[in-house]
């Protein structure tokens, strides 16, 4: 997952010309965050009962990447 990410993200700054990407994953998804933070994404913040689960509401953890991060 960690290698796709890092695809998706040199090919969102390379071909597409982005300058910002967003990535979110629930506070509680250690793994997802984990990736995030491997790729180099900062973390930003958290929005709280974001996500819907069934009947629950999970708070998401905002990661981002600027263009002009290092990488």
């Amino acid at each position: 997952m960690t290698e796709a990410v890092r695809a998706l993200v040199d090919h969102a700054f390379g071909t597409w010309r982005l300058h910002r990407i967003e990535l979110g994953a629930a506070t509680g998804n250690a793994r997802s965050r984990a990736v995030a933070e491997r790729v180099g994404f900062r973390e930003e913040g958290v929005r709280r009962d974001s996500e819907r689960h069934g009947d629950d509401w999970l708070d998401m953890v905002v990661y981002a990447m600027l263009a002009t991060d290092p990488r």
